[in-house]
């Protein structure tokens, strides 16, 4: 691990005060907030930035809740984050999700033509940084524009989550 999760005696006003808008107060500590939180509070002013965007892309996005997870959890295959794999095995899930289901979308498989276009997307913006023409209009035949739209940050912004828990070390807390 290369960076470890802030210890309790270390949680100031500040690192506080960066998951005020995110954790209730109670969980503003290290076993509350849990290992990536904990972890990305070591510097403040970014994970306020970041959570602020990455909430948004978990509670107020126009993407369909199973659409999401599919998408982040085929990232979290790709990148091989364990981090996310773990946590978002269990809200993908609560989303609907059977565990074949979640097991295919690691695999990059799925059975509706949009679902594969979902995880087509993952690997092509994953690869190419870009989503290929066949696969935007494969979406756009079942979502809207913003919600492609969101689709491309999600994918994005989880790359960045798996890149940073990657290098960092941040396990799941089942693992500590």
């Amino acid at each position: 691990m290369r960076l470890s999760p802030l210890p309790d005696e270390q949680w100031d006003d500040r690192a506080r005060a960066a998951l005020a808008g995110f954790v209730p107060a109670k969980r503003r500590d290290l076993r509350g907030a849990g290992n990536a939180l904990a972890t990305l509070v070591r510097h403040p002013d970014l994970a306020e930035a970041f959570l602020v965007f990455n909430t948004y892309l978990m509670a107020e996005t126009t993407l369909p809740e199973r659409l999401r997870e599919l998408a982040i959890l085929r990232v979290a295959r790709r990148r091989n984050c364990a981090y996310e794999w773990f946590h978002h095995v269990r809200i993908g899930a609560r989303a609907g999700l059977t565990d074949a289901e979640i097991e295919a979308a690691g695999r990059g498989e799925a059975d509706s033509d949009l679902e594969r276009a979902v995880l087509t997307a993952v690997g092509e913006l994953d690869d190419d940084s870009r989503i290929s023409d066949k696969t935007w209009s494969t979406l756009g035949e079942h979502l809207n524009e913003q919600q492609r739209m969101d689709l491309v940050f999600t994918i994005g912004a989880y790359c960045l989550l798996a890149m940073a828990f990657n290098t960092f070390g941040v396990e799941p807390e089942k693992e500590r």
